[in-house]
């Protein structure tokens, strides 16, 4: 009767080792998709977040022509190696506008000094209450807005080399 007793540690184990073996090979999926792609820009108005560029209201996304809409933090390591795609996008004659998710104003204007600005406009988002009207769950994403003020796509993460195409591609749809 006592035997059955020295199986069970074994049997825990191997319970263990199921539960995490299925969690290697069905990984859940923690992107969060915003619902509002596909639905007009939130209404909203923040202030400037640096002096060098103007605030940012969500009617100066409905211009008439596609723009990005990044989303982005001084004290985000991601935020720093999209840079160079943000500056190649901007080059490539793309309107890029920003939020800046709780952020000091002297940090902003670090960051931006150090790997580029090529915003037009910088919101700042102190509660971050635009950013989740936006159904954004961290920094950095990328919205697409269409010439209407409408988003059509976003872009969860870093934009890397790879993506500049894509969006690019993704902003001559919005047209």
């Amino acid at each position: 009767m006592r035997r059955w007793v020295l199986w069970v540690p074994l049997g825990l184990f191997a319970i263990f080792f199921a539960a995490f073996a299925t969690g290697l090979i069905m990984p859940k999926d923690d992107i969060i998709q915003s619902r509002m792609v596909g639905k007009p820009m939130p209404e909203f108005s923040l202030p400037a977040a640096i002096d060098q560029r103007p605030a940012l209201a969500s009617s100066d996304l409905a211009t008439g022509k596609p723009q990005l809409l990044n989303i982005f933090a001084s004290w985000c390591l991601p935020c720093i190696a999209e840079a160079p795609q943000l500056l190649e996008l901007e080059r490539a004659g793309v309107d890029i506008n920003a939020i800046a998710i709780r952020d000091r104003q002297e940090d902003i204007t670090n960051f931006l000094t150090r790997w580029g600005n090529p915003y037009r406009r910088i919101g700042s988002d102190e509660t971050s209450s635009v950013q989740l009207e936006l159904g954004s769950s961290g920094v950095p994403e990328t919205f697409v807005i269409d010439g209407n003020g409408v988003i059509t796509h976003q872009h969860i993460g870093d934009i890397r080399k790879d993506d500049v195409a894509m969006l690019l591609e993704k902003l001559k749809e919005a047209e």
